[in-house]
């Protein structure tokens, strides 16, 4: 049976919904899983009417009661959003009330088996933020995760994320990178991989410093020694290259921006996040709620769709795209 992949659908006043509903009109996602929408079931029929998407939606009071009949989105809405709230490109506390909410709902069916895999479609930080509850975006990511970039054939992981480069180098020990080798080979074969080929990315120009020779390369031995295909420390300015060739299956790099660079700029449309470490398949997009065009039905949806198939897949156990 196809897994249930359940998606929030953003901040309701962006263009998540557009994008969400945009990505399921395709009709591809429903051929390789029993799409869920968790949100606002006003905001999506709004979005519906005001962008012309052909998508047929279900209110359902409880996941258990989805029934993934073809041709029909069931839509799990556990906190009705007063329409007055349902402007488009207008930031409020109650959506990001609605949004933490939903995201817990996902995150709960998520971690009890109910669904396989789930999505975040794009949210909004000063909604975020009117809540009161987060000061940042950042704090919405899971603990005990890292972000998995996907575009193409380029996979990229840091050891940390958002770090000031002054602070970088004391993130690159040899734990925090054997840590993340032993994390990434497990979730890449769960995902369908039998023998992940992971990269490491030096830290340094050509990998040539201290921290390549001291801390990088024996993390790498170490993994190496425990059966783990992983190569490195491989010079920066080459190893994202050897990726997108089919060299590697994914690279851990050091820092944020040294792999991200590499993926914006390999294709952007298209590209998503994994959040590794949890026990189900966890997802979001890399554009944010672009509430300048929301309504307009101009926004591109195939990063959304991306994401609905990459989900359906390694929730599958069927690799990537």
């Amino acid at each position: 049976m196809s897994p249930i992949v359940a998606t929030v659908i953003g901040d309701p006043c962006g263009v998540g919904p557009e994008v969400v509903l945009k990505a399921l009109a395709t009709g591809q996602p429903q051929k390789q899983s029993r799409p869920l929408l968790i949100g606002s079931l006003a905001a999506l029929e709004k979005t519906r009417a005001a962008c012309g998407i052909d998508v047929a939606l279900r209110a359902v009071a409880d996941s258990a009661d989805a029934r993934y009949e073809p041709g029909v989105i069931d839509v799990l809405d556990p906190v009705p959003l007063d329409p007055a709230q349902l402007v488009f490109g207008r930031a409020s506390a109650a959506c990001g009330e609605a949004v933490l909410h939903w995201l817990e709902t996902a995150e709960r069916l998520g971690r009890a088996g109910a669904v396989q895999a789930s999505i975040m479609a794009p949210v909004d930080s000063t909604a975020i933020r009117l809540t009161g509850k987060l000061k940042d975006l950042d704090d919405l990511q899971p603990a005990g995760t890292w972000l998995l970039r996907v575009s193409g054939a380029l996979r990229v992981v840091p050891i940390a994320e958002h770090v000031l480069m002054r602070d970088v180098p004391a993130t690159v020990t040899q734990a925090n990178v054997l840590a993340l080798l032993r994390l990434l080979d497990d979730t890449l074969k769960r995902y369908g991989l039998a023998q992940p080929r992971i990269a490491v990315a030096g830290l340094n120009p050509h990998a040539m410093g201290p921290e390549d020779r001291e801390q990088i390369a024996p993390a790498v031995e170490q993994a190496r020694a425990e059966g783990i295909v992983a190569s490195g420390p491989i010079s920066p300015d080459a190893v994202f290259r050897q990726c997108i060739e089919g060299r590697h299956d994914a690279v851990v790099s050091m820092y944020h921006d040294q792999g991200q660079i590499a993926v914006k700029t390999a294709v952007f449309e298209g590209a998503c996040s994994i959040y590794i470490g949890l026990p189900y398949v966890h997802l979001s997009i890399p554009h944010g709620s672009a509430y300048d065009i929301a309504g307009k039905g101009i926004a591109q949806h195939k990063s959304m769709l991306s994401a609905m198939l990459t989900a359906a897949a390694l929730a599958a156990g069927r690799g990537f795209l």
